[in-house]
């Protein structure tokens, strides 16, 4: 397992997934702005992506992973007897999703009632009757999603990582389809083609793992249920591991709520754009990182190389804040010339650009600590232990909510983005520290040294944002193509004085990267 190599490889494809979810999200801002039907639509998404993260793709793979390398670990040619757990899985967890769906879509009305009170400080009745009947067209990606989730579990397993990290590619394809050929002629047609279009995708990314599937010999049939013995411990630890896995959609989803709830119109809007500005590096990096080094990191600790497993998780948190602290750097100074480029202009007006731009300053102010996340907790499900993180995902939740309260009515939509960020740092602290006293992790030399040289080299990056931030917003107000050029080529320059003074500090060194690059545990 190169972890580099294989994070590069889920990094880029999420990379081509993310530049299609920018150019979604310029679609639907021309097409819906931030108004009354672009907030029931995100109210309506918020749900299927909620249950997505508890129960699909983050908690599944974050508890079946190991129980699938164990099975293939306990003798020599071990596959046929982890696809024998996989079909079991399947077979038991395919009832389920299916009668959840449809208790979910049943009680749809009330779910968005306790999630927004009814738009009461917004679009009223209406909105509240778009928002349900959109929540009922969307809801059958769950289980579509989950299934994938299933089949990206073992093809990551078999470390074919681009197949599984290639499904969001289709999921934004299908979106970007629907805002350009299918639209209706207004906003509400709109957005009720957005909603058909996501179920639309789960079925399309589906039959796309399946094919993947069948081309590495993998063929799963469908038994009638049965709790083996490893499938009830794949549901023992999936719940808890499904809590922790969904802190960050929690928190996300609180934050949505009391916007719809008790801030104006648009609010959730703000929210959404700045929160998917933020997730670009999140995805990049820390998804990227946290999914590559979980099959061999459980591989490593199931054979007792506990050094080997330290140095993998130092080289994870290493790579991580080499590419997130310039990240954080540009969306917290940058924030307004960044979308005002990508997001400023048909129904998305510059008072969203400006209101939106401080939420993302809020949020990118704990974009470090949400990588960390996605770092250290593989740590403990490598170790079966999904219990300790969502014991800590619970505190950080508290803090969110605390923290969300209390700053709501001060500085509105800005200081629920504050809260989430705070939340997010308590969450990595606390398991850094758990890990820590356990005597499963601690920072090594290498790590510290390029911690403050890393920090020395964004510090240089931080001051050229702030001197020529003013100077590209003044240039990113005319054509679409001229503004991403203007902010392509600023991201661009700042980017390469980070990497230059990174490689003059001391940081960054070729050679080491190079050995990450073919090095196989």
């Amino acid at each position: 397992m190169s972890l580099v190599k294989n994070t590069a490889t889920i990094g880029g494809l999420t990379l081509v997934s993310r530049v299609l979810g920018f150019a979604r999200d310029t679609l639907a801002a021309q097409f819906l702005g931030a108004g009354y039907a672009n907030d029931a639509f995100l109210i309506a998404w918020r749900l299927p992506n909620l249950f997505r993260a508890l129960f699909a793709e983050g908690a599944f793979a974050s508890a079946f992973i190991p129980l699938f390398n164990r099975e293939m670990g306990r003798e020599k040619n071990g596959l046929p007897a982890a696809l024998r757990f996989a079909e079991d899985t399947l077979s038991v967890l395919l009832p389920v999703l299916i009668l959840f769906t449809a208790l979910m879509m049943a009680g749809a009305g009330a779910i968005v009632w306790a999630m927004t009170g009814g738009f009461k400080e917004s679009g009223g009745p209406e909105q509240f009757r778009l928002a349900v009947e959109l929540t009922r067209i969307t809801f059958p990606y769950l289980p579509l999603i989950s299934l994938v989730s299933l089949a990206g579990g073992i093809l990551n397993s078999l470390d074919r990582f681009w197949v599984n990290a290639a499904t969001p590619v289709l999921l934004n394809v299908c979106l970007i389809a629907g805002l350009l050929f299918f639209r209706g002629h207004t906003d509400v047609e709109t957005a009720r083609t957005q909603a058909i279009m996501v179920s639309v995708a789960g079925a399309v990314q589906l039959a796309w793992m399946v094919q993947a599937c069948w081309a590495a010999g993998v063929k799963l049939r469908i038994k009638r249920p049965t709790l083996t013995p490893a499938v009830r411990e794949l549901l023992r630890i999936i719940w808890p591991a499904a809590l922790g896995a969904g802190a960050v959609q929690f928190n996300l989803l609180i934050s949505t709520s009391l916007a719809a709830t008790w801030l104006p119109e648009g609010s959730v809007s703000y929210l959404y754009y700045a929160d998917r500005l933020n997730q670009l590096p999140l995805g990049l990096i820390g998804i990227g990182v946290g999914t590559a080094m979980l099959p061999g990191l459980s591989r490593q600790i199931a054979r007792g190389d506990d050094g080997g497993a330290l140095h993998t998780q130092n080289r994870a948190i290493e790579l991580s804040l080499l590419l997130t602290l310039p990240a954080t750097a540009a969306l917290l100074i940058a924030s307004t010339p960044i979308l005002r480029a990508l997001l400023q202009h048909g129904q998305f007006g510059a008072h969203a650009t400006l209101e939106s731009a401080a939420a993302l300053s809020a949020f990118s102010l704990g974009l470090p600590a949400y990588i960390l996340i996605k770092v250290l907790v593989p740590g403990f499900y490598a170790r079966a232990d999904t219990r300790t993180p969502v014991k800590i995902a619970l505190i950080a939740m508290l803090v969110n909510l605390i923290g969300n309260f209390a700053l709501i009515w001060r500085f509105a939509h800005v200081g629920l983005a504050f809260s989430t960020a705070l939340s997010a740092w308590i969450n990595a602290g606390l398991l850094y520290w758990t890990l820590r006293r356990r005597g499963h992790f601690h920072v090594d030399a290498r790590l510290k040294r390029s911690f403050v040289r890393l920090g020395l080299a964004t510090l240089v990056m931080a001051a050229a944002l702030a001197a020529l931030s003013p100077i590209v917003d003044a240039h990113v107000g005319g054509r679409l193509f001229a503004r991403i050029l203007w902010l392509g080529g600023f991201m661009g320059l700042a980017a390469a004085l980070y990497f230059v003074c990174a490689f003059l500090f001391g940081a960054l060194r070729p050679a080491e990267l190079k050995a990450q690059m073919t090095r196989r545990a």
